[in-house]
């Protein structure tokens, strides 16, 4: 134990020390991760309540931006035994290969846990709980290296032993208080059967267990989003109906001298504890807002948008897939339009060394990114029974180039494709590799390509819009008279939904191979040379340079 207790000592002192020698910003720069958010800036959630919803659903979403891990499997429910401790796993996340994911310590199990989804940041269970999650930084100074729990590891141990959003707010409370919080700012949004919560933490600094959290719920009838930043603004603890809080959340700031009562300035969680005028996320959350309430006008230059807002019209499932397949068409923030997207339309803008000077924007950052390992939308309803109402619509990479499968909650597993891979080996036996392939050959011919591949999507995603009622009338049969045959057969129809997409997509591959080989159409009545558009040749030069004869 003092052992133990010296190596925590050590470390902390070379964290603090570290921190103040290469990450401790200067006077002239602001104490967040803000300047580098454009770099990691990595997912967007979005929430609908359940009567601002076209069928009545919850829906949650989670595009995961990052190089991270793609491979889903189901963990099965389990018993423990008396006495028995759940390690603590902390770090990894990012596939096969890179680090895994360490034990740094252990906590009591319950006597039975829920079945789930596992990825990187697991998104759902077999009670209809679902999470979203997005990163926002926050203050350096409250980064704790020693805290015992990751956000991914506080998905997990939720996800397994609570039924509600409330629930499992309180306990990430409880935990991080007693083990520590060792990640950075993040937002989890959470839906369960009746409600929808947005939670917010960070750490409490190097040499405090603990974190600093707050948690708002997301009024009903409306719509919310989190692009790596902050939102929760104001707290009103008195009303614990829609606000929640870590005991700290007010007297820390007081004792940093980041707030004070007496200021007369209102508190605001995210403007204290993480502020942010990220362009990448404002934006990002103008187009989901605006396009979901155009009434309201929003600009997209504002600094700061509402919590939430009310839709001008029922939001459906689709609505939510074609906002997480978008790159600003339409406005003046198109990233299929202009020089910079090549004479094939191409949105992807690739990172760059070269930053922008200073009071400018580079690229433009959408909602559908081509460094995405996975997108899911999560849906609960509360007329059905738990395995068929929490469904899962889950797509492997670029959703923009991919399709949306039903995984249905209560099923067993998901097909082999689905769970193995990894982006140091190419693999046909992949599916994340079907879609990354897809993905990436676009890239020649994007402007044509794409319409093959969004023609392929819809017409798998319209056939399982249409299958659903039928589906679901069956699983509620079954149920009544033998739950786990309504499970069986949820298993059965959702892997070889997702099983038929995965051949499916590699065949497309081999077509656009075929159809775009060598810069030409090769496929339909003749082959031709569709060549490149005028206005690029003109914007390159094409034919402007004179012929010298000497």
């Amino acid at each position: 134990m003092k052992k133990q207790k010296l190596l925590w000592f050590l470390g902390t002192l070379a964290f603090i020390f570290l921190f103040f020698i290469f990450i401790r910003p200067s006077s002239t720069q602001q104490s967040t991760w803000a300047d580098f958010e454009e770099d990691w800036a990595n997912c967007t959630s979005i929430v609908v309540t359940k009567t601002a919803s076209q069928d009545g659903s919850l829906m949650t979403t989670h595009s995961c931006d990052g190089g991270y891990e793609f491979r889903l499997k189901v963990v099965p429910a389990r018993t423990a035994k008396s006495r028995e401790m759940r390690p603590i796993m902390k770090g990894g996340g990012h596939g096969a290969e890179r680090p895994q994911a360490v034990q740094v310590g252990e906590i009591p199990e319950v006597p039975r846990t829920y079945a789930r989804f596992d990825i990187a940041y697991s998104f759902m269970n077999e009670k209809q709980l679902a999470i979203g999650e997005t990163t926002f930084g926050g203050r350096r100074e409250l980064y704790n290296p020693q805290g015992k729990f990751d956000i991914m590891e506080l998905q997990r141990i939720v996800l397994e032993r609570c039924t509600t959003a409330r629930e499992a707010i309180e306990l990430i409370g409880q935990l991080v208080e007693k083990y520590g919080y060792g990640d950075m700012g993040e937002c989890l949004t959470f839906i369960d059967k009746k409600e929808a919560w947005v939670f917010e933490i960070m750490g409490s600094g190097p040499l405090e267990t603990g974190a600093i959290w707050a948690a708002r719920r997301v009024p009903e009838g409306e719509v919310f989003v989190s692009a790596n930043r902050s939102r929760i603004g104001e707290l009103h603890l008195d009303d614990p109906n829609n606000y929640l809080a870590s005991k700290n959340v007010f007297s820390y700031a007081q004792k940093k001298g980041w707030w004070s009562p007496d200021s007369g300035e209102p508190f605001r969680f995210n403007k204290i504890y993480a502020p942010s005028e990220s362009i990448g996320s404002r934006r990002r959350e103008w187009r989901v807002l605006s396009t979901l309430a155009p009434s309201l006008k929003l600009d997209p230059w504002q600094v700061d948008y509402p919590f939430s807002v009310k839709p001008d019209k029922k939001v459906s499932l689709q609505d939510l897939m074609a906002l997480h397949r978008d790159y600003y068409q339409g406005t003046e923030f198109d990233l299929s339009q202009g020089l910079a997207a090549g004479p094939f339309n191409n949105p992807n803008r690739f990172s760059t060394r070269v930053r922008p000077p200073k009071g400018t924007i580079g690229w433009e950052r959408p909602i559908s990114i081509f460094r995405c390992s996975y997108c899911m939308i999560a849906q609960t309803r509360d007329w059905l029974p738990d395995w068929i109402g929490g469904l899962v619509w889950f797509a492997e990479d670029d959703p923009k180039t991919s399709c949306f499968v039903p995984f249905y909650c209560g099923i067993t597993e998901v097909p082999e494709a689905y769970q193995i891979g990894r982006r140091d080996k190419f693999d046909r036996r992949s599916a994340w590799w079907a879609f990354d392939f897809v993905s990436n050959w676009a890239n020649l011919r994007f402007a044509d390509m794409i319409k093959d591949i969004r023609q392929a999507a819809a017409d798998f995603e319209t056939t399982f819009f249409n299958l659903q009622p039928v589906v679901e009338k069956r699983a509620l049969t079954l149920y009544q008279d033998d739950p786990e045959a309504c499970r069986r057969y949820l298993t059965k129809y959702s892997n070889e939904m997702a099983q038929r997409v995965v051949d499916e997509w590699w065949a497309l591959a081999d077509y656009l191979i075929v159809k775009y080989n060598d810069g030409y159409i090769n496929l339909g009545p003749h082959r031709r040379a569709p060549g490149y558009p005028k206005w690029w040749l003109d914007a390159v030069g094409y034919g402007k340079k004179k012929i010298i004869n000497r």
